[in-house]
């Protein structure tokens, strides 16, 4: 759970200087409609529930007119849904172009001030490939924190609404097993939640020793493209002094380490498809 809440904190405190920013305008505007379009795709989602019961009832009563207005009202719903789902990537992508200039502007600032740039190559691995860091990382993050992020809140407001619809289930059907009726108050959103909570559990104690393999991968990827950026920029001195060979082999041995934690990755990643694929 601290890990968690620092977690937290880390993406608040790198989040909030730019929607207090001069740009904070424009970005409140554009994640306040990410958020509400979100929000409008969980409603759809509840009322295209709905429709599905309606839809089939005309069908099984061969009701013609309740079929022609159930089919009308899909055709409704789904032109709305491809609406707001075009829109939600078009907006959720504008904001993160906006907010990655501000933030790319930001971090540059604070690299090439005052020759941080040469101290941080004094610290070592203290602050390693901070050109990777400000060209890939900063995109990353906001990239993912805007995913996670409104995934989440869509993710709860679904959760909400579906308790809704599974306790009145619940008393529709309630349980019985070998014909013994057992009242057990909303039992179809307990038998959810603990599914959905035993299914998380499982999957992250699988799935998190890629954390750490995803950013070794980065670091390996970085220090490899380093290297081959250092032999362009010396091919001069390496072809005076015949250098190629070593080089080469030196370069191998760094790719070498990209292909070896890959391949970790993939076995971890195979471990954990075969699971959530399975489970749900």
């Amino acid at each position: 759970m601290k890990g968690l809440t620092t977690t937290l904190a880390t993406i608040w405190r790198l989040a909030i200087p730019y929607f207090k920013s001069e740009d904070r305008w424009p970005g409140r505007i554009l994640l306040f409609a990410v958020i509400a379009i979100e929000l409008s795709i969980v409603g759809i989602t509840v009322l295209l529930n709905q429709w599905n019961n309606a839809f089939y009832n005309a069908l099984q009563d061969r009701n013609w007119d309740a079929f022609v207005t159930q089919l009308t009202y899909f055709c409704v719903l789904a032109a709305t849904y491809i609406v707001l789902a075009v829109y939600q990537l078009y907006l959720n992508q504008w904001l993160q172009i906006r907010w990655r200039r501000w933030m790319t502007k930001a971090y540059l600032e604070h690299w090439l001030a005052g020759a941080n740039h040469y101290r941080m190559q004094l610290l070592g691995d203290a602050a390693d490939n901070p050109d990777q860091r400000i060209a890939e990382d900063v995109q990353m993050f906001i990239e993912r924190t805007l995913t996670i992020g409104v995934g989440l809140l869509g993710a709860l407001v679904s959760l909400g609404s579906f308790v809704v619809i599974l306790w009145g289930l619940s008393v529709a059907a309630p349980l019985q097993i070998f014909g013994t009726t057992f009242n057990i108050p909303g039992y179809l959103v307990w038998a959810a939640l603990i599914y959905a909570f035993v299914g998380t559990i499982l999957t992250h104690l699988i799935g998190r020793a890629l954390i750490a393999l995803n950013f070794t991968q980065q670091r390996y990827e970085a220090d490899f493209r380093f290297n081959l950026v250092r032999v362009r920029e010396n091919s001069e001195q390496i072809a005076l002094l015949y250098g190629e060979a070593a080089e080469r082999d030196r370069l191998l041995l760094r790719f070498a380490s990209v292909v070896d934690n890959f391949m970790a990755i993939m076995s971890r990643q195979k471990r954990l498809t075969f699971f959530t694929a399975g489970y749900s």
